[in-house]
């Protein structure tokens, strides 16, 4: 008698320790990782934007179980490049750690820079943070390495036409014992969506500049003196925009087919409609004649596909595949298995 209340003691333990160890498998399974996104900027190997704060939603690709910015550039090459990130992104191992190899189709030996948020980078495996801005570029002066990345005050902005906005353009430099500082960039031209203007930096790279049109504007700048890496800054100017003359002559274009392909399905139907009475007077008795057959073949074949749906469904609820927690299962069994342990003591016990 106490050898059967220990075998159930033990038994009843043995249930206990395995329903334990199976609650942290299923909250292990409902633990879901935030996504990250970040605005990458690319300068080609010319010096001309090829992207411009596209975003990028960052997953760890090299598995190092860190969101870089190896994923990062990574990631964006597959999104935007064509050919994806194997034919424009490589990174490799060198004497400074993970290194760029190519960057949007350009191997030039290593000659790049990244920069996030507008401060130098360490490496490709520096980690990035939800919202941060990522500019990355090709060195276009392979020998004097004169290339100095630029940027204004302010990465995004929004205005009303004829708001006069006022931005800073700034470039990192080297003092004399080459340690890292911020000067300005002076007499650099800002350019509009590619477009000249007439308005330059001053010498503390200040200026100011007023925007007309209503919609999404791309600031940039250059300079006759410096090698700048383009900066950016996209702003956003309310209002509707206003179409072009060739934008309006295409919308009238499009309303004149619109209305003359409207008479066209008119007359098309007004045609249709007198052949389909004639034919409708003609073969009025020979539907009353199959109409009683038609019914009786329908709700046979109704009938039919109930029976299917109602087979179907029994199929697909055994051959499916088990998905989402399988701890319930494995308890099932191991009770039944228990259970018939202690039923067989319990007999021999008696016996």
């Amino acid at each position: 008698m106490k050898d059967f209340r220990k075998m159930t003691a033990v038994s009843a333990a043995l249930l206990m320790g395995f329903a334990m160890t199976a609650v942290p498998v299923q909250a292990e399974d409902a633990t879901e990782v935030p996504e990250t996104e970040v605005f990458v900027t690319i300068a080609d190997a010319e010096g001309k934007l090829a992207l411009v704060q596209q975003p990028v939603t960052v997953t760890d690709i090299d598995s190092d179980g860190a969101l870089t910015i190896n994923d990062a550039l990574y990631l964006a090459h597959e999104t935007y490049y064509d050919g994806g990130a194997e034919a424009g992104y490589a990174s490799e191992q060198s004497q400074y750690g993970l290194s760029l190899a190519k960057l949007w189709g350009s191997a030039n030996g290593g000659s790049y820079g990244y920069y996030v948020n507008n401060t130098a980078s360490m490496g490709l495996t520096d980690t990035l943070t939800d919202g941060d801005y990522l500019n990355a570029f090709v060195y276009t002066d392979l020998t004097g390495w004169s290339d100095s990345y630029s940027y204004f005050n302010l990465n995004t902005a929004e205005a009303k036409p004829g708001d006069a906005l006022e931005l800073t353009l700034s470039r990192a430099g080297y003092d004399e014992n080459w340690l890292p500082v911020t000067l300005p960039v002076e007499n650099a031209v800002i350019t509009i969506n590619g477009e000249d203007t007439d308005f330059i930096t001053d010498t503390e790279g200040k200026v100011t500049v007023t925007l007309e049109n209503p919609g999404e504007v791309l600031l940039s700048a250059k300079s006759d003196t410096l090698t700048l890496v383009p900066p950016v800054c996209v702003v956003t100017v309310a209002g509707e925009k206003t179409p072009s003359e060739s934008e309006s002559e295409t919308e009238s274009e499009s309303e004149t087919e619109t209305e003359t392909e409207t008479e066209t399905s008119s007359t098309s139907e007004t045609s249709t409609t007198s052949t389909s009475s004639t034919t409708s007077t003609s073969t009025t008795s020979t539907t009353k004649n199959t109409s009683t057959t038609k019914s009786t073949t329908a709700a046979k074949t109704t009938t039919t596909a109930a029976k299917s749906t109602t087979a179907a469904s029994s199929t697909a609820a055994t051959s499916s595949p088990s998905t989402g927690d399988k701890t319930a299962p494995v308890l099932v069994t191991l009770t039944g298995i228990l259970a018939g342990g202690l039923a067989v003591m319990f007999r021999k016990h008696q016996d």
